[in-house]
């Protein structure tokens, strides 16, 4: 029988380049996650690692840590039964990824998202594939950031069949006011054109420095297949929002439409499906 509900959660935390205390402090709130009863948490961009545009990251970076870093998180995971998404990076035959490491409820680590559309980063390159992983049994895609900008990175998965799109933020800093709306209208509208839940988890503002490179403005939201904002997180917080996704609302009509209906966009779209890693297509419901 297909899963009714999913409890997702979305953190935002203050994290600095300390990768052991950042993974302290996502373990702690794994184990609060847990304790609410929540199975998916979503944690922002380079929460693992502080996220930064300095050009000399990747030559003073030691990946062992990282790599020791997500064993502990992994192993906290399967102890309490929860699945996490954790904003990281990780090498490739020989490149270096800013991605997501997405750990399912057993410890195993399932899929790494690397971000495809980089903002800039000096220290990695983008992405390679677009995928479709069940977590909990639910098809579920990801998104990094600047993705958000690019709509078909959400809506390839939803006609492959997921129902909730996990985005990892860490925007420019609440000093850059001019760009607030366009981030928050963005992530509502790759929800309503799709008719998928999108959970988003941005990095915290820093009271003591508003401008730091791994600081962004919060706001962190979970929104429904319609464009409501269900629960949203506060400006320079360190907070958990959570909600009981109710799939069935989660239907991806709009995808689906894409796929089907017969318009000029029809065999891009078809074609664009294949690129797309894990899912099938998508029928009414």
């Amino acid at each position: 029988m297909p899963k009714e509900t999913l409890k997702v959660a979305a953190t935002q935390l203050v994290v600095h380049q300390d990768i052991e205390a950042n993974a302290d402090k996502i373990i702690a709130n794994l184990e609060q996650c847990a304790a609410d009863g929540v199975e998916v948490v979503l944690y922002h961009e380079g929460v693992l690692f502080g996220y930064t545009f300095d050009m000399d990251f990747e030559a003073a970076f030691d990946q062992s840590r990282i790599d020791r870093a997500e064993e502990r998180i992994a192993k906290k995971c399967a102890d309490l039964g929860i699945a996490a998404i954790v904003g990281s990076t990780h090498l490739e035959d020989g490149e270096r990824f800013n991605s997501s490491t997405v750990i399912d409820q057993h410890g195993e680590i399932i899929c790494r998202y690397g971000k495809i559309h980089l903002a800039g980063e000096p220290w990695c390159r983008g992405g390679k594939f677009l995928p479709v992983v069940e977590i909990f049994g639910v098809q579920c895609c990801f998104l990094i950031c600047h993705d958000i900008r690019y709509p078909e990175l959400v809506r390839l998965p939803a006609a492959m069949g997921a129902k909730v799109c996990f985005m990892a933020n860490c925007e420019s800093s609440i000093v850059h006011e001019h760009k607030l709306l366009a981030y928050r209208s963005m992530p509502i509208s790759r929800a309503t054109e799709n008719g998928i839940y999108l959970v988003m988890a941005n990095a915290p503002a820093y009271k003591d420095d508003p401008d730091c490179s791994s600081s962004s403005h919060g706001n962190s939201k979970i929104i429904e297949p319609d464009g409501n904002v269900l629960v949203e997180a506060g400006w320079f917080t360190e907070e958990t929002v959570t909600w009981d996704l109710d799939l069935g609302e989660a239907k991806g009509h709009i995808a689906w439409r894409s796929y089907t209906d017969d318009t000029p966009l029809k065999e891009w779209l078809t074609d664009g499906m294949k690129i797309v890693e894990g899912g099938s297509p998508i029928g009414p419901e």
